[in-house]
């Protein structure tokens, strides 16, 4: 599947009239499996991003060609398109530019735009929003960095929970004049704050995060939610597995009797042992055994 179509893939999900769960992917493997199990759309988070490439928790460490890369190693693996986090777009409204460019060479099917001041300012132990005015020019620099007009560009706001619910719908009704293509809401804690956004606003709505309460599908559709994430519970689940392991390994257990490995068949099929057999034969003149 060709980049443009991974991205009209995204911009049928916003356009629909139902609410869908991505698939969190961080790695080959995991979008592979994701594809696999029948998943609509990835998600790639900023704080699995940097889990997965430097080890390191979400505080903006990570650079924007360490997120590209991994992108594109995913891109190149699989063609389930990908809703990338590109966090403030590493910079200001030059910057988010530059990570529209970067981000939509290396195969992102849409990318969100945040307007949290990042990285966490001098003195500051709470979480910080940019002004309204920095926040709308970084959502026109990534709407004009973007080549392929199919790109999806959300904007998002953490606002709900920092500054409030006015101060949410404000930002998100001058991130909607821009012309982004959907609106990334966190923070929000109610059914009666999603009620507000939604009558206030036009675009399709990315959940990041809800409380129960807020977990129907049928539910969230119907106040325009398009996309509620689900956390990244896939990378927690692999540490998890790895750390087990390795334990098991080092307290003396044999390989041959460790728990909860995946079958050889799962593997092959991760890795996509048999197309690359056929290539084998085709190319190198190999048989298959």
């Amino acid at each position: 599947m060709s980049f443009r179509k991974r991205r009209e893939a995204l911009r049928s999900i916003l356009g629909s009239f139902t609410c869908i769960r991505p698939g969190s992917v961080y790695d080959a493997t995991s979008i592979r499996i994701a594809e696999d199990l029948g998943f609509e759309l990835g998600m790639f988070g900023g704080s699995v991003a940097s889990l997965a490439v430097l080890g390191d928790p979400d505080i903006a460490l990570i650079t924007l060609t360490e997120l590209a890369e991994q992108m594109r190693r995913m891109s190149r693996a699989s063609t389930l398109p990908v809703l990338v986090d590109a966090d403030h777009g590493y910079g200001n409204a030059l910057n988010v530019r530059r990570t529209v460019h970067e981000l939509e060479a290396a195969g992102a099917a849409g990318l969100t735009i945040e307007d949290t001041l990042l990285p966490q300012a001098f003195g500051q132990a709470g979480t910080q929003l940019i002004p309204l005015e920095e926040g709308v020019g970084k959502m026109k620099a990534a709407l004009d960095g973007r080549s392929d007009s199919s790109l999806v560009i959300i904007g998002r706001t953490g606002a709900v929970s920092v500054t409030g619910l006015d101060d949410a719908i404000a930002r998100a009704k001058a991130y909607e004049a821009t012309g982004v293509d959907a609106l990334f809401f966190t923070g929000i804690k109610s059914r009666g704050e999603l009620e507000a956004i939604s009558a206030a606003t036009r675009l399709p709505i990315v959940l990041g995060g809800a409380p129960e309460e807020m977990t129907a599908l049928d539910y969230l559709a119907g106040q325009r939610v398009r996309i509620a994430l689900q956390g990244h519970a896939p990378f927690a689940a692999a540490t998890q597995a790895v750390y087990q392991t390795l334990k098991a390994l080092r307290e003396g257990t044999s390989p041959k009797n460790l728990n909860g490995l995946a079958s050889a068949e799962l593997t092959s099929r991760a890795m996509r042992d048999a197309e690359v057999k056929s290539r084998a034969g085709a190319f190198l003149g190999l048989k298959n055994k």
